[in-house]
């Protein structure tokens, strides 16, 4: 499947995730509000953290040598050892999770009140786990079409769910419609992904391979390190604008986190979907070129334009995705949207660290530049205030890209 036909299928789901995603958004700036919604970034991003543990990190290398492989052993293999590796993963995450509930608590959400939620996360993990197991497997064997149907049905089950829960009992019910979401759409995805070709149940059977775990741990470094250090640089950020200047601004900031994620995520999408397995089975340096020129041919100026009509319209963005209490966020568009035109440019780069597991290299920049980001935004919200924040993101991803 081309660039372009992955970009149209993606466009449908993202654009029904948008949708879906500004109507949740505004149920959560009218019945919560700024302080509300960073309380709900703390969890979300810790969300982030214990997931990635649960899977062992591992989905990438999913990704990749199922796209690679046309060999039954070998992908018996592959999908063997990938399952054993996220069930103790998962077990694991389950335990420390339901036994330091009120910790967790605690240091995320500022009271032990919402422990019982923690509980309930754990006991769920196992269906985040499986769930991005398969997904894993549809993106590396290319069956974009249900893989693009399990996310438009995520995306309305998150709309229906969070929606009850949050105008039932508001903070709390968004807070548990974060947690259950996936684990009723791994029941969608389970439903698909036994009418595959590649889904028998001898390919989960063989247990643990040793030349696949030390693969697949190769991809599960790299994932620790982004998807661990994004979500912790998140939070500890977060919790500096909310202890040093409110957790109302801290809220205005994750609201224009969630702006860039919700129009930036055709082009993510398309990233991950097309990309990562496109650029795994190349081999040829003057090929993956051509294909990283042709990338940036089509999807940068997308996101020049994207960028650019969000910053026009950003008042009435902030009307239809918030409320006027979310006002004072207006200042913050222009280096926010500035830093995510850079940063889809350095991502098209690094892309290809992931794809040819290039861990030393991807992992030195990966902590580097996120313990760049939070000196750099300690050093500018001190000076110029939240808007400061948005100016070390601008700053540390221009870093990045040249680096």
């Amino acid at each position: 499947m081309t660039l372009i036909k992955t970009s149209i299928l993606s466009a449908i789901s993202t654009v029904i995730r948008i949708i879906t995603g500004f109507v949740i958004n505004k149920l959560i700036s009218m019945y919560i509000g700024p302080s509300g919604l960073a309380l709900i970034g703390q969890f979300q991003n810790f969300i982030g953290i214990v997931t990635t543990v649960s899977t062992g990190g591992i989905n990438q290398g999913i990704v990749k040598y199922a796209a690679e492989y046309n060999d039954t052993e070998k992908t018996a293999k592959l999908f063997s050892t990938a399952l054993l590796i996220i069930m103790i993963s998962s077990l694991i995450s389950t335990f420390i999770v339901i036994f330091f509930s009120n910790y967790f608590s605690q240091i995320i959400l500022n009271t032990q009140v919402y422990n019982n939620i923690f509980v309930v996360f754990g006991f769920t993990l196992i269906f985040f786990g499986f769930n991005q197991f398969f997904l894993s497997i549809l993106n590396g064997k290319k069956e974009i079409k249900k893989y693009i149907f399990v996310n438009i049905a995520g995306s309305i089950v998150a709309l229906v769910l969070t929606s009850a829960l949050i105008i039932s009992i508001c903070l709390l019910g968004a807070l548990y419609a974060l947690i259950l979401n996936q684990s009723i759409v791994f029941f969608i995805t389970l439903s698909l992904v036994i009418k595959s070709k590649w889904f028998h149940i001898q390919n989960f059977r063989l247990g643990g391979d040793k030349e696949h775990i030390k693969k697949l741990l190769h991809f599960s470094l790299m994932t620790f390190v982004s998807a661990v250090s994004f979500p912790f640089m998140q939070l500890v950020v977060r919790n500096y604008i909310g202890e040093n200047i409110s957790w109302d601004a801290a809220g205005y900031w994750q609201g224009i986190n969630y702006i860039s994620t919700m129009y930036l995520m055709l082009i993510t999408t398309s990233l991950g979907v097309y990309y990562l397995p496109k650029l795994s089975e190349l081999t040829n340096h003057k090929e993956i070129k051509e294909e990283i020129i042709h990338g940036y041919k089509i999807i940068l100026p997308i996101a020049l334009l994207s960028a650019g009509s969000i910053y026009l319209f950003r008042d009435i963005v902030i009307t239809i995705a918030f409320t006027d209490k979310f006002s004072p966020m207006k200042e913050l568009f222009l280096w926010q949207l500035v830093g995510d035109v850079i940063k889809i440019g350095a991502w098209l780069l690094s892309y290809l660290l992931v794809a040819k597991a290039m861990t030393k290299v991807f992992i030195y920049t990966e902590i580097g530049f996120k313990l760049t980001f939070m000196s750099l935004a300690y050093l500018f919200i001190n000076q110029f205030g939240l808007v400061g924040v948005t100016y070390a993101f601008a700053l540390n991803y221009l870093l990045y890209l040249f680096t």
